[in-house]
């Protein structure tokens, strides 16, 4: 068999077509080098439509040499051909993709919600080093039914948070041979250093699923968003002073819930940007509803979970407090009438601050009192992408503090090694003085990663901690290690293997040994599309007496990489006392472009389960997309261990996405994570506007 029969086997491209992409790609590339490009001015924005015309993009800047694979072979230049073009007005920078296939048809476009993981989907991403730290960088992302998602990347590359959203506009087109999409994004929604001219870190990365392959246009770096291994966008022009400084975003709310009075609330968000690099939120009666629901879920610890922040307040500049020892934890936060929160850029320093209050229920009396919250973050940034950091937390409730204060830090010593560590201190009623520390060295390469870590918290500052934080445990010395390789065997019916062993032991204050814990979970990929995962878990546990826990459970999963896919899994072993089976499945479904569904079954079983712990939680979610700022959504969910049935019917209309909308919805039950539901039915109508 030819070279090029054989390489149009393994993608399943016709040999004619698969010489060419061979021949693209054995064009030399440097895998490690950082690229650059200057942004060129176009005489008139291009409209956002898909359609690249060459007239509206003439004087934009265009990248038409291979992207780089990051996986499954690092460094060999991608079968795929992208050109990129860039430009910019007075207003905006300007981002377009052809990204050609010759197969169209696989093209994977199963995402419609904003920020639902486009990771399963044949995407293009633009990542923006805007202050040129090496460190930070903002991360906009749209696939072939131009979904969008929005982040910002922090620590160089380990901490991408989700939860951002701005207002920027993307299209896409699918022809024959290829797909298109066209980025608009405004620099009113960028932080930058103030001034002209200047440069900016930048990537250009695009996603095939039904290769499992990431490509990108600058680097390698050892991790996909590896900051300091951007490319350089140059003769950037953004504005010295953006002109639309303020942005004033009210809301109504009405709510019509069966056997009680209508309930109507109002509210105000205003966003001040004094300078390009500071931008101040104040929020009068902040608008937390209608909230995405929390999901439930099994815990099989005897440890609190943590819930995933959803509410637009506490997001901006949210992955500031990703910390492993969580200082400020903002569930912790209930509703609040009034907040303020300041974030930005001074110099080589981030810093974030926030300040709120809540009416909270009094531990000593059925009587309510008020909590104030104040939360102060610095990061400041070294060489390498590396950076030093100090966060204080506090709650003053019923006339006593409690809280932290800590430094933590992130250290690149090279592409591959690198630490972390973090020292705090507990300040409360309860264990006033009380510290904890971990140093954590790590190598991390493209396809590895092995850590040790060590930690010492004092006991008794759980209870202050969180008050504003998340500890799940007090009272350690704690010694915890992992390895991990991603296998990608270039023949053979597997196409990727990624075995992961981890263990944890931690002993008290005192000598004693609480706990040990291995884990071992090896995931293995076929290349018919079917895939395998062993999970085993092997545990003891000390609380009022010793507990030995083990559980193996096995996972068969059917993925067509293109929206559908199903997996089963079953297991068993000990929990407490109590013999353990554990089965469900998940199943999702993309029909055309516009319906989405999804199901999950999990299925816990205990005997003799004294406490009554047996459960069966069912997650149902239905969506129509007219357009990705237009839909229609059905979500249910029960978990009998609670009794709860939950049930949301939402119709969404963003007239000026993200902030701006329109919402009507039906709910039974509560959508708060663990909550029995007691609420009955319920219609809500909200109404956000954006000036």
């Amino acid at each position: 068999m030819s070279r090029c029969s054989e390489f149009g086997r393994r993608i399943n491209f016709s040999p004619a077509v698969a010489c060419a992409a061979l021949a693209f790609s054995l064009v030399p590339v440097d895998a490690y080098a950082q690229k650059s490009i200057s942004v060129g001015v176009l005489v008139r924005p291009p409209a956002i439509d898909g359609v690249i015309d060459g007239a509206e993009w003439s004087g934009a800047r265009i990248v038409d040499q291979p992207f780089v694979e990051i996986q499954p072979e690092f460094g060999v230049a991608s079968s795929f051909r992208t050109v990129v073009y860039v430009g910019q007005t007075d207003t905006a920078l300007y981002v377009a993709f052809e990204a050609f296939d010759p197969n169209p048809a696989r093209l994977a476009a199963a995402v419609t919600q904003r920020d639902g993981g486009l990771d399963v989907d044949d995407s293009v991403s633009v990542a923006l080093d805007s202050f040129g730290d090496d460190r930070t960088a903002y991360l906009f992302r749209t696939n072939a039914l131009a979904t969008q998602e929005d982040s910002r990347i922090a620590d160089n590359g380990r901490t991408v948070d989700e939860q951002w959203d701005a207002a920027w506009s993307s299209a896409a087109m699918r022809y024959e041979d290829r797909w298109t999409a066209e980025f608009e994004i405004p620099f009113s929604v960028l932080r930058y250093s103030g001034g002209s001219d200047r440069r900016w870190g930048a990537n250009f990365v695009r996603t095939v699923p039904r290769q499992l392959e990431t490509s990108l246009w600058s680097g390698p770096g050892e991790m996909l968003w590896r900051v300091s291994s951007f490319g350089d966008l140059t003769e950037v022009q953004p504005p010295r002073q953006d002109t639309g400084t303020w942005d004033v975003i009210p809301y109504a709310l009405a709510a019509f819930e069966d056997g009680k009075s209508p309930d109507y609330d109002a509210g105000l968000n205003l966003r001040w940007r004094p300078s390009t690099q500071l931008g101040v939120d104040l929020a009068l009666n902040p608008d937390f509803a209608l909230i995405e629901a929390d999901v439930e879920q099994i815990n099989l610890t005897r440890f609190e979970l943590r819930i995933p922040e959803k509410r637009p307040f506490f997001l901006e500049g949210s992955e500031m407090f990703n910390q492993r020892m969580q200082q400020f934890y903002s569930r912790r936060i209930g509703d609040i009438t009034l907040g303020t929160k300041a974030s930005g850029k001074f110099g080589r320093t981030d810093f974030s601050a926030i300040a709120t209050s809540e009416d909270l229920a009094s531990e000593s009396s059925l009587a309510e009192g008020t909590a104030d919250y104040a939360v102060v973050r610095m990061q400041h940034s070294l060489a390498r992408g590396s950076n030093v950091g100090l966060l204080a937390a506090n709650r003053r409730f019923e006339g006593e503090d409690a809280g932290s204060v800590g430094l933590d830090t992130t250290l690149f010593f090279s592409e591959t090694l690198g630490l972390t560590g973090q020292l705090l201190r507990v300040h409360g009623p309860t264990a006033d003085g009380g510290r904890a520390w971990f140093l954590r060295p790590a190598w991390d390469t493209s396809t590895s990663h092995f850590h040790i870590r060590y930690t010492e918290i004092d006991a008794g500052i759980l209870k202050d901690i969180n008050s504003v934080g998340f500890l799940v445990d007090d009272d350690r010395k704690e010694f915890d290690t992992e390895a991990f390789h991603n296998f990608w065997p270039s023949e053979g019916p597997v196409e990727n293997v990624r075995p992961r062993v981890n263990y944890n032991r931690f002993w008290s204050q005192d000598g004693v040994l609480r706990s040990w814990q291995l884990d071992v979970n090896v995931p293995i990929v076929f290349r018919n599309r079917w895939e395998v995962e062993l999970e085993y878990v092997d545990e003891f546990k000390l609380f009022e007496k010793d507990f030995r826990n083990d559980r193996t459970v096995l996972t068969a999963r059917w993925d067509s990489r293109n929206g559908r896919s199903i997996s089963v899994y079953g297991g068993s072993g000990f929990n407490f006392d109590n013999e353990l089976t554990l089965y469900g499945i998940e199943a999702t479904l993309a029909i055309g472009d516009r319906w989405r569904l999804s199901y999950e079954l999990t299925r816990l079983e205990l005997e003799p389960d004294l406490g009554n712990e047996s459960t069966t939680i069912h997650v149902f979610d239905l969506l129509y997309s007219f357009n990705p700022d237009l839909f229609l959504r059905l979500f249910a969910q029960t978990n009998s261990a609670i009794d709860k049935d939950n049930v949301q019917a939402l119709w969404v209309w963003r007239f000026k996405p993200p902030f701006g909308s329109l919402q009507v919805a039906y709910q039974r039950g509560t959508s708060e994570f663990g909550q029995i539901s007691q609420q009955g039915d319920t219609l809500f109508t909200k109404l956000a506007w954006v000036f």
